[in-house]
C-alpha cells in the first residue's frame, strides 16, 4: 500500500511538471489591436465667402489735397485651396470719410483683386494684385479715375465658416486723376471679418 501510495505520488507531480511545461509547439501569439486615431479636422480655404472691413485711409495727393481718416466697407470672393497655395478673386466696397485739404473728400473707393497665398492650416498668409476706382469731390466737382492696387494680408480661421484678418493696401491712381492733373495714391489699413458659405 505505501508503495502503491508512494508511485501515485510521483506520477501526480510528473504529470503536472509535464503540464506546466508546455509542448513543443511554437506558441500563438495574437496580434495587438490597433486602433486609429481620432481624425483631425483639415482646414480647407476653397468656397465663398463674404465680410466686413474697417480701417484707416492716407490720401497724398499733389496740390495740398492730403487726407488722413476712417475707410470701411464690404467685401465677397472666392478661394481655391490647392493644398499648401491658395489662389482666389475678391470684389470690395469702402465709403471713406477722408477730407482732403479743406475743400475736398474721398468718396469712396472700390477694388477687383487676385489673391495668391500660403497656407499654414488656420492661417492664410496672401498677396494682393488688382485694380482700384476711386470716386472724390473737390470744391462741388465730382472726380473719378481708375488705378492699381497691390498690397498683403493675414486670414485666421476662429471657426469652420468664420475668418478674421487684415490688410495693408497700396493704390496708385497715376499723375492725372480723371484730367486733373493732380497725381494721387493712397494707403489702407484695414481689420477683416468673413464669412465662409
Amino acid at each position: 500500500m505505501k508503495k502503491l501510495l508512494a508511485t501515485s505520488a510521483i506520477l501526480l507531480t510528473a504529470g503536472s511538471t509535464a503540464a506546466l511545461a508546455g509542448t513543443l509547439e511554437e506558441p500563438t501569439v495574437e496580434a495587438p489591436v490597433v486602433y486609429d486615431a481620432p481624425a483631425t479636422p483639415t482646414l480647407d480655404w476653397t468656397g465663398f465667402y463674404s465680410g466686413a472691413q474697417l480701417g484707416y485711409g492716407d490720401v497724398n495727393a499733389s496740390g495740398g489735397l492730403d487726407g488722413d481718416g476712417a475707410i470701411g466697407g464690404l467685401h465677397a470672393g472666392y478661394l481655391w485651396d490647392m493644398g499648401n497655395y491658395v489662389v482666389g478673386g475678391e470684389l470690395d466696397y469702402d465709403a471713406a470719410d477722408i477730407d482732403l485739404g479743406t475743400t475736398g473728400d474721398l468718396d469712396s473707393v472700390a477694388r477687383a483683386k487676385l489673391k495668391v497665398g500660403y497656407d499654414a492650416g488656420q492661417t492664410l498668409y496672401y498677396g494682393i494684385l488688382g485694380a482700384a476706382y476711386a470716386d472724390a469731390d473737390v470744391g462741388g466737382t465730382g472726380f473719378s479715375d481708375t488705378g492699381y492696387v497691390v498690397g498683403a494680408g493675414v486670414d485666421y480661421q476662429v471657426a469652420p465658416q468664420w475668418v478674421v484678418g487684415g490688410e495693408v493696401l497700396y493704390h496708385d491712381f497715376g499723375d492725372d486723376f480723371d484730367n486733373s492733373g493732380a497725381s494721387v495714391d493712397a494707403t489702407t489699413v484695414q481689420m477683416r471679418v468673413s464669412y465662409k458659405f
